[in-house]
């Protein structure tokens, strides 16, 4: 009602661009945003179980399993979008920090669909997914601050 008020008063000198008026008008409330969160993040982790399960399936049980695993788990990443937006998670997701942990995220996804559907190896597809599930943790640690540090002196520990 305010900015209604400034704009027929003549007081709204901010010179809006269409972007900005489409993200204002398609905002979330923060409710909607914590169970958008928790929806998508349930069916990815329901979609990894099942294609856990359907890998067991004779003939298509591989197919199926590489499709369900990877969207399940781009579902789980594809959950954070509705806590900080779009934009800001693409640009956070390539910033130097994360970026190698992105590109190996995204590499085995790729790959792995790839050894299901091309090169027909069940092997080199579980080796993918456990690659998946390996680098969307350390992706995943980039966002908690010094928790990589902490994981790397662990392993330095029970390794020495």
């Amino acid at each position: 009602m305010d900015k209604l008020k400034k704009v027929l008063s003549g007081q709204d000198t901010e010179d809006r661009s269409g972007l900005s008026e489409v993200v204002e008008a398609s905002s979330l409330s923060w409710s909607t945003r914590i169970k958008g969160f928790i929806a998508c993040f349930a069916i990815g982790i329901l979609c990894s179980l099942l294609g856990t399960v359907l890998l067991w399936v004779p003939r298509k049980g591989l197919h199926l399993f590489a499709v369900f695993y990877t969207f399940g788990n781009i579902a789980s990443i594809g959950s954070t979008i509705f806590l900080m937006g779009p934009v800001k998670q693409l640009k956070r997701m390539f910033e130097p920090t994360r970026l190698i942990a992105t590109i190996m995220v995204l590499l085995c996804f790729a790959l792995t669909l790839c050894s299901a559907f091309w090169w027909h190896n069940k092997g080199l597809a579980l080796i993918f997914c456990i690659l998946q599930s390996l680098a969307l943790t350390w992706y995943s640690l980039s966002f908690i601050p010094f928790a990589r540090d902490a994981v790397k002196k662990c392993f330095a520990v029970c390794l020495a």
